[in-house]
């Protein structure tokens, strides 16, 4: 009785013990707060989480991605969608207020939440100042599965719309590999020398896989 009892009330031991101890399906349960009448709340919160395969994937999913979902109407996919807009805003502020290259840890979580689960490819702009804290981030490109195109040109021309003094750039392998390819290492050193050219400093080329980042200047390839 105990141990159901504990698990019934995830609320509860979200509050007196913190939100660490609770599982996925807990926390999903806790946003959704109600089942349907045969599945309670922690059964369709697990149903979600098995339909979408990680809670990374379900946070970087759409609307339309919801649709036709059982338990799941427009209220509580807005509040699923609402969760996520609220971590994105909230690492913005945190690489606004400080140098990015002095949190490392915010860049990766940052760029994984924005891009880690996309199924297709996405080339990563976040614009720096002089300080080296966040102006904008953009998504210069979007690919495919394996291909994706990206103009440093235009980068270029967004680097000096932005005033930027620095460039941290990061791209998604859907295949969930974190290594960069020679292509990515090519791309690296023709974006590092064109930014050169307008006193632009690319300070940073991540690779973001599924369950890791690689880092460029890390690995003292820049």
């Amino acid at each position: 009785m105990r141990e159901r009892h504990s698990r019934d009330m995830p609320r509860e031991r979200l509050l007196e013990t913190g939100p660490g101890t609770l599982s996925d399906t807990e926390l999903i349960a806790l946003f959704l707060g109600c089942g349907l009448p045969g599945q309670n709340v922690f059964e369709l919160a697990h149903s979600l989480l098995a339909r979408f395969g990680s809670l990374r994937a379900m946070l970087d999913a759409t609307p339309a991605d919801f649709k036709g979902l059982r338990g799941i109407g427009p209220a509580k996919t807005a509040v699923l969608l609402a969760v996520v807009e609220m971590a994105r805003r909230a690492l913005a502020e945190q690489a606004r207020e400080r140098p990015l290259v002095d949190s490392s840890a915010a860049v990766e979580a940052y760029v994984r939440l924005l891009i880690g689960s996309r199924p297709y490819e996405v080339f990563l702009c976040l614009f720096l100042d002089a300080r080296h804290r966040l102006i904008d981030s953009e998504e210069s490109s979007r690919g495919t599965i394996t291909r994706m195109a990206v103009y440093p040109r235009e980068i270029v021309r967004r680097a000096l719309a932005t005033n930027a003094a620095a460039l941290i750039v990061a791209h998604n392998h859907p295949s969930g590999a974190a290594t960069p390819s020679a292509s990515d290492r090519q791309l690296t050193r023709v974006l590092k020398d064109t930014l050169a050219l307008i006193d632009v400093r690319l300070v940073d080329h991540l690779v973001v896989g599924r369950s890791a980042v690689f880092s460029f200047a890390n690995e003292g390839w820049l």
